[in-house]
Formats: C-alpha cells, sequence, structure tokens
C-alpha cells in the first residue's frame, strides 16, 4: 500500500505510521528522517538543505521533493510506504503525483487522523517538552490548517479520516478497518 498520513502535531502518526509499517511491510518515511539521512551523509541534497537551515531560512520544496523523490525510487519503497511530514502542502502534493506517475504508481488513501485541538493540546503537554509550550502547540496547530486544508481538498478523493482518540491499539484497529485490511 502506498499512504499518506496527514493530521496536526500530536494526533499520533508517527506512531501509527510505525505500527502500519510493520503490519504492512512497507517503509515509513517520515521528513524528519529523510532530513537526518541527508544532512548526515553530506549527500548533495543534504548539502543543499543544510544552507538554507543555516541561514535560518526554509528548505524550499524543490530540494525536499528531490529527497522525497530519492527515497521512492529505493528498492523497499516498490511494493509501498508509509509517508508521515510529506506533502504538507498542495504543491507538494502535485509534485507527489508527479513521482508516482514517473513510477507508474498511485497513492492508495490518504489517511486523516482526526483529534480535536484541546485533545492534542493536553497530549503535547503532557510530553513535558520545552518546546511545547501551549502557545506555540496551538500556533503549530494554525500552521497546520492554513496548510492542509488545501492539500485535503487536494486528495478529497482519497481521504480516509480516522477518529484519533483512544488507545494506540484502537487507533490501529480504525486504520485497518478504514483501509479494508
Amino acid at each position: 500500500m502506498r499512504l499518506v498520513l496527514v493530521g496536526p502535531p500530536g494526533a499520533g502518526k508517527g506512531t501509527q505510521a510505525e505500527r502500519m509499517a510493520e503490519r504492512l511491510d512497507v517503509p515509513h518515511i517520515s521528513t524528519g528522517d529523510l532530513f537526518r539521512a541527508n544532512l548526515g551523509q553530506e549527500t548533495p541534497l543534504g548539502v543543499e538543505a543544510k544552507k538554507y537551515m543555516d541561514a535560518g531560512e526554509l528548505v524550499p520544496d524543490e530540494v525536499t521533493v528531490g529527497m522525497v523523490r530519492e527515497r521512492l525510487a529505493e528498492p523497499d519503497a516498490v511494493k509501498g510506504f508509509i509517508l508521515d511530514g510529506f506533502p504538507r502542502t498542495a504543491p507538494q502534493a502535485e509534485a507527489l503525483t508527479g513521482i508516482l506517475t514517473d513510477q507508474g504508481r498511485e497513492l492508495d488513501a490518504v489517511v486523516e487522523f482526526a483529534v480535536a485541538d484541546e485533545v492534542v493540546v493536553q497530549r503535547l503537554l503532557g510530553r513535558g517538552r520545552s518546546d511545547d509550550t501551549e502557545d506555540v502547540i496551538r500556533r503549530r496547530q494554525q500552521v497546520y490548517r492554513d496548510d492542509t486544508a488545501p492539500l485535503l481538498e487536494f486528495y478529497a478523493d482519497r481521504i480516509v479520516s480516522v477518529d484519533a482518540v483512544g488507545s494506540v491499539e484502537e487507533i490501529t484497529a480504525r486504520v485497518f478497518d478504514a483501509l479494508g485490511r
């Protein structure tokens, strides 16, 4: 299966992605891991990304898309993948469609983890991280809403929405039920 996971920070995407990847026997590809790998290995894309990051700028889509393109071409991703953190915007979704079209593939579904803002705030405050203040969390939620609304529209025909409140096991079961697995 080829899946994209969307949901606000704190919705449980990373936790669910790991469980789903194991059960489906496909790689969990997070943009954070991609960036760390490319930076650590000093790949050409990693070197390019570092220039922007060192300058305090956002890494342009073409660099991020390049990393995703290379990762999806690796042998373990041929049979499927779970993308976590990409795409974040409609232009990135268009780029992903192009990558998959070039490979003769398409997405099976976009799994949306639906969770109320207040639940996310409490989850993230409960982690006890110094950067997880209520103001920062609410700002991240607003950025998510602003960036992701067009993405959900772009993928309207592929969205599978799952209630992301409950135990990890309950949410995993809902995801697989929703995917017919």
